[in-house]
C-alpha cells in the first residue's frame, strides 16, 4: 500500500464519526489533507509540468518574439495600438486555467484508474468528495502559480504593463476564480472518457487543443469565420479568454469581440453553467473504477 494511501486511510478513519460515516467536516479535512500529496505528485512528473504549467509561458514567449517585427495590435485605424505580447497575455492566462483543470485532472484521473489507484483508494474510506476536494485543491494551487509566474514573466521580460486598476483586478480575480473552478470540473468529468490510462491523452489533448485555437488564444477572435466564433461560444475557453481580455485590454479593443463588447454578465452565466455541467456530469459518472473493468 502507497504512503498516500496509507495516510488517506489513517485521515479517513480519524474523521469518520460515531457511526462508521465521515462527517461532512471530516469530509473537508480529509480533502484538504490530500492537497499536499496532490501538489506533489504533480511537480513530480516533468511532462505534467511542462504542458500544463510552463507551456503558457513558452507559447507567450515564441508569440512574442516570433510577431512583434509586424508592430503593435490596433482596435481600429487611428487608435492606440498595444504590443502583440500585451494583446496575447490574457488568452495564455486562460490557457492556462484550461490546461491546469481540465488537460492535467482528465489525464491524471484516468491514468490513476488505469494503474490501479483508484481502485486502492476505493477500498479506503476516502469519499469521492474528499478526493475531488484533493484534485480541486491542487489545481487552485497549481493555477494560481502558474498565473503569477506568467504574470511575472510578462513584466519583466517581455515588458508587458499589467492593468493599473482595482476594477481590472477585481475582474481578474472573479474571472480566474470560476474558470479555475470550472475547468477543475470539467477536468474531472472528462476523465471518464479515455478506455484506458494509456489512451488518455490521446482524447485530451486534440479536445484542448482544437478549443484553443478556435477560442481566441492562438489567433484572434475577430480574424475567425463567424461560424467558428459561435462554435466556440457554446464552450468555456471562450468567456475565460475574452473576460481576461475585459482585465488586460484597453477598453476600446472590446469592439473587437463577437458583440463589440466584452459581455462580463454572459461570461459569468456560461462559466456558471459549464460549472454546473462539470459537476453534475463528475458526479454521474465518478467510478472508483470502470463499470466494464
Amino acid at each position: 500500500m502507497s504512503e498516500t494511501t496509507t495516510t488517506t486511510t489513517a485521515a479517513a478513519h480519524a474523521a469518520r464519526g460515531s457511526h462508521g460515516r465521515a462527517t461532512r467536516p471530516g469530509m473537508l479535512r480529509i480533502g484538504a489533507s490530500r492537497i499536499a500529496y496532490e501538489i506533489k505528485g504533480y511537480f513530480r512528473s516533468p511532462d505534467a509540468v511542462f504542458f500544463t504549467f510552463l507551456f503558457p509561458i513558452i507559447m507567450l514567449g515564441i508569440f512574442t518574439a516570433a510577431f512583434s517585427a509586424a508592430g503593435d495590435i490596433q482596435p481600429g485605424p487611428g487608435a492606440e495600438g498595444i504590443s502583440v505580447g500585451a494583446y496575447y497575455l490574457p488568452g495564455m492566462l486562460a490557457a492556462g486555467m484550461l490546461l491546469s483543470g481540465v488537460q492535467n485532472l482528465a489525464v491524471d484521473i484516468a491514468t490513476e484508474k488505469g494503474d490501479g489507484t483508484l481502485k486502492r483508494l476505493g477500498g479506503t474510506p476516502l469519499s469521492p468528495v474528499s478526493y475531488f476536494l484533493g484534485k480541486i485543491g491542487q489545481v487552485f494551487v497549481t493555477a494560481v502559480l502558474q498565473a503569477g509566474l506568467l504574470l511575472l514573466v510578462s513584466a519583466t521580460l517581455f515588458g508587458i504593463a499589467l492593468p493599473a486598476t482595482t476594477d481590472a483586478w477585481l475582474t481578474f480575480a472573479w474571472v480566474f476564480v470560476l474558470g479555475v473552478a470550472t475547468s477543475a470540473l470539467l477536468g474531472i468529468a472528462l476523465s471518464a472518457l479515455p478506455r484506458s490510462g494509456k489512451s488518455a491523452t490521446a482524447v485530451v489533448i486534440p479536445i484542448v487543443l482544437v478549443l484553443q485555437f478556435i477560442s481566441g488564444v492562438y489567433l484572434r477572435f475577430n480574424i475567425l469565420p463567424e461560424w467558428m466564433q459561435n462554435l466556440a461560444s457554446v464552450f468555456p475557453l471562450k468567456w475565460m479568454a475574452q473576460g481576461m481580455r475585459a482585465a488586460f485590454l484597453p477598453d476600446d479593443f472590446k469592439v473587437l469581440e463577437q458583440n463589440q463588447e466584452w459581455d462580463l454578465g454572459w461570461v459569468a452565466i456560461a462559466l456558471v453553467a459549464w460549472l454546473v455541467i462539470g459537476l453534475v456530469i463528475s458526479r454521474l459518472t465518478f467510478r472508483w473504477i470502470r463499470r466494464d473493468a
